[in-house]
């Protein structure tokens, strides 16, 4: 969807949105600018859902797990929920643009980066690699064997001789290959010895190809891609300053629209509308009468409540898993990143799965200090590391950085981890449909039930993004509104 729906008429009629969300705030947003009286009910102090970014004085604290307050110096964060935008999610630049939210380039993929496999053979086992010259050489080793193989006739049969020589062609141009189809390297790896001015160093000295069986072993080559992912191109956004910008933006519009620390007990409805209790920021209960709900709250969170909804609507709620994610954010004394190994953004590849990336950040170029993302794993071994203490998950991503940069653990000053299945309202990172409850669930909850509405990412096919979250609000209140002007509109 390339923009929001056109509403008009509201007339007054009063909606209720649960949770205050990236797909409940454009809910709100859109919703009252088309007359609607709408009313936000959220648990949390404050705006955005999951995406929140970590910064000086920001405080989360994990279900049976400590309380932590986030002390990196000023201007430093992490975005420990979402943190990066595809060229192609227009819904959720739409509301950069129309928010006047600046935009920065987030490096998502680096050739100057590393790549760190322990479990492969061979001599480059456990070393970190450089990102670019694994591409170049398990690319040009794979194009010279088939080029010579060509050339001796191997797709004689296959292919007429003028699409040989076209096919030889390209992969000379693909592998750096040289007159005689060998690949001995190409200055895109790199140099031992950089060119520059004089007769030393001068030319400079070319940097040497891995052995392709090496490259092979290692296992390194699995980080290698002809394109990237449809959602990863290798250069991405991300808001100036930290993802919750976002939310504040549509915070800026809705804000006053939003009941803070409330958090909702039940859900009645009838058709003449719905009521909902709550209890309020200081422990008081209340209701809240409206004609519609529209419910935001993660799946994993709305199962566990008491709402009155189908037998059919209550399964297919509960047909859908969570992911299991944690993240870490170090704050670093300098960025010996940029100096001492000339990267610049991007991520580092492991093969651990208590790691798997370490990124490092897209901003801040050349300041004195940094946060890196220490890592970002998934399902079962993000909920091992869950269970370690702050420290321990601060020692667990020193360790694995010690590997690739030396000094890594001694330029740690601070950090930040969650762990989003541990964190209270929402109870998992983004939604996981399996292909079974895609196909009897997902149709059941992308339609009212009564009265009440759902939407968030988990009704879209974008799940693990604010693009989900937002064209599920955009589809939702559409279906809503239509519902409410063949009704006569007014209240």
């Amino acid at each position: 969807m390339a923009g929001p729906p056109k509403l008009s008429g509201g007339g007054g009629r009063k909606i209720v949105i649960l949770g205050a969300g990236v797909a409940g705030l454009t809910a709100a947003y859109e919703l009252s600018r088309a007359g609607y009286d709408v009313t936000v009910l959220e648990a949390r102090s404050f705006a955005g859902g999951r995406c929140q970014t970590a910064r000086k004085g920001f405080t989360l604290t994990e279900l049976g797990g400590e309380t932590q307050t986030c002390d990196f110096d000023d201007g430093l964060y992490i975005n420990h929920g979402p943190w990066r935008i595809p060229y192609h999610h227009h819904s959720t630049l739409h509301y950069t643009k129309e928010f006047n939210i600046p935009l920065e380039v987030f490096v998502n993929d680096n050739d100057a980066s590393y790549v760190m496999y322990g479990k492969g053979k061979g001599p480059l086992a456990g070393k970190p690699l450089r990102k670019g010259q694994v591409a170049a050489d398990i690319r040009g080793g794979a194009a010279e064997i088939l080029a010579k193989s060509v050339k001796q006739g191997a797709l004689d049969q296959s292919m007429s001789a003028e699409d040989r020589e076209r096919f030889l062609a390209y992969l000379v141009n693909e592998g750096y290959l040289d007159s005689d189809l060998a690949y001995r390297g190409t200055d895109g790896r790199g140099y031992d010895v950089l060119p520059g001015a004089g007769v030393s160093p001068g030319p400079g000295k070319a940097s040497t190809p891995y052995a392709f069986q090496d490259v092979l072993n290692s296992g390194a080559w699995k980080t290698v891609r002809s394109v990237a992912g449809f959602e990863q191109q290798r250069t991405m956004f991300q808001p100036v300053g930290g993802m919750d910008r976002i939310a504040k933006g549509f915070e800026a519009k809705v804000g006053n629209l939003i009941r803070y620390s409330t958090v909702v007990k039940t859900l009645r409805q009838s058709d003449k509308g719905v009521e909902i209790t709550y209890a309020g920021p200081d422990g008081q209960t209340g209701k809240l009468k409206a004609d519609y709900c529209l419910c935001t709250i993660p799946l994993s969170v709305l199962r566990q409540m008491d709402i009155q909804a189908s037998k059919p609507f209550k399964a297919a709620i509960g047909a859908v898993s969570y992911a299991l994610v944690g993240k870490i954010g170090l704050q670093m004394k300098r960025r010996f990143w940029e100096e001492d190994h000339g990267i610049y953004g991007g991520h580092v590849y492991f093969d651990d799965p208590e790691i798997l990336t370490m990124t490092l950040p897209s901003t801040g170029w050349q300041g004195r200090k940094g946060v890196i993302q220490g890592y970002y794993q998934f399902g079962a071994q993000a909920a091992k590391v869950s269970a370690l203490s702050l420290a321990e998950r601060q020692a667990l991503a020193s360790r694995a950085g010690n590997r690739v940069f030396p000094g890594y653990s001694d330029n740690i000053e601070t950090s930040f981890s969650a762990a989003w299945h541990r964190i209270e309202h929402n109870l998992g990172g983004w939604a996981q449909w399996s292909d079974e409850a895609r196909a009897s669930a997902y149709p059941v909850l992308c339609e009212p039930d009564g009265r009440l509405y759902l939407a968030g990412e988990h009704l879209s096919y974008l799940t693990g993004w604010q693009a989900g979250g937002i064209e599920s609000a955009w589809q939702q209140i559409t279906k809503l509104h239509a519902r409410i002007q063949a009704e006569g509109g007014k209240a």
